[in-house]
């Protein structure tokens, strides 16, 4: 039996015999399959303070075909090791996340970001999710990187199913699918409407970042212009109290591992889907693996993803910005 929460030593192997594919909600051209080389391989130790996870980053799930016409890339083996600790503390102002934010529970990476850029200008990244550019994501919200690096965008569907999500979305369960590079965990959408009561039954939680209302992007060559629409991620803001989490897309409270409560993240349906802010301290071997492209039409920064969206990041360990309107839901 897993307890987390105790710091027990926890030894989780997922296997499973030739990943079938299909396609994705971002890729329905024409059926087809694909038999991943490898299986999934992941291991979750703990070392003296530390939570250990190795993995060869192959999903434990199906994914969608790659390559694909909107991301040239085959998904290969990895060679991951993460560590993080257990007992993490929280730090007075948050963290930028740049490239890889946390490890999923089946040792695939997650990363929010991606490399493109409009005009090749940091300012300008263009979202996953945005219907203004087709990165090939396939149902699990992920794709490729030219390294093979499988990872996530948003939402792992294929993972949630994989442990037995869908009946524990059905039922409203919380479900815990990885670990930041911090050390605090991350659960998908559900949690307690109290947070600090167990018994108070869950509500899938919302974000409390919204799009820019009245803005327009400057134009050219300053900008893309035109208005806000989610397509980058500078279009979009932290409005303090209009959800139910924090700047770092977290809160604190007890979920099912951790009983006497702690913080943790939770990737949610709408921006920023993965958190963009770490509460702690990230560990430096969360550094590997940051690849350069996912898909055709960017670029980023030297480490293939660029400066953090602009809008979000707080300067040298400064605030996210806050507006001045009443909340929005």
């Amino acid at each position: 039996m897993m307890k987390i929460g105790s710091h027990i030593m926890t030894v989780v192997f997922l296997s499973v015999g030739g990943v079938m594919a299909h396609d994705g909600d971002h890729e329905r051209t024409r059926r087809s399959t694909q038999s991943l080389a490898r299986d999934n391989e992941v291991k979750i130790t703990v070392e003296g303070a530390m939570r250990v996870i190795e993995s060869n980053g192959i999903p434990n799930h199906s994914t969608g075909r790659f390559p694909n016409r909107n991301n040239p890339n085959t998904i290969s083996e990895q060679s991951y090791r993460f560590e993080m600790p257990l007992e993490p503390e929280q730090n007075p102002a948050p963290t930028v996340a740049r490239g890889i934010f946390g490890v999923a529970v089946n040792g695939v990476v997650f990363e929010p970001g991606t490399a493109e850029r409009w005009n090749n200008q940091a300012q300008w990244s263009y979202e996953a999710l945005t219907s203004a550019l087709n990165l090939g994501l396939d149902e699990s919200h992920a794709h490729v990187q030219p390294t093979g690096a499988y990872h996530y965008h948003a939402m792992p569907n294929g993972l949630i199913k994989a442990l037995d999500g869908a009946k524990k979305f059905k039922d409203k369960e919380m479900v815990l699918v990885g670990w930041a590079a911090d050390g605090f965990p991350i659960y998908a959408k559900f949690a307690y409407s109290d947070a600090a009561d167990a018994a108070s039954g869950l509500k899938e939680l919302q974000s409390s970042y919204q799009l820019k209302d009245g803005i327009e992007r400057p134009d050219s060559p300053d900008g893309p212009g035109g208005d806000a629409d989610g397509s980058f991620a500078s279009d979009y803001e932290y409005i303090e109290g209009s959800g139910d989490l924090d700047a770092c897309n977290g809160r604190e409270g007890v979920t099912p591992e951790f009983p006497e409560g702690t913080y943790y993240y939770v990737v949610t349906e709408d921006f920023p889907f993965i958190p963009r802010f770490y509460k702690g301290t990230p560990d430096p071997s969360f550094n590997q693996g940051r690849g350069g492209r996912g898909g055709p039409g960017g670029r980023g920064g030297p480490d293939g993803h660029g400066p953090p969206p602009h809008g979000h990041g707080p300067p040298s360990g400064g605030k996210p910005p806050h507006g001045n309107r009443p909340p929005r839901r």
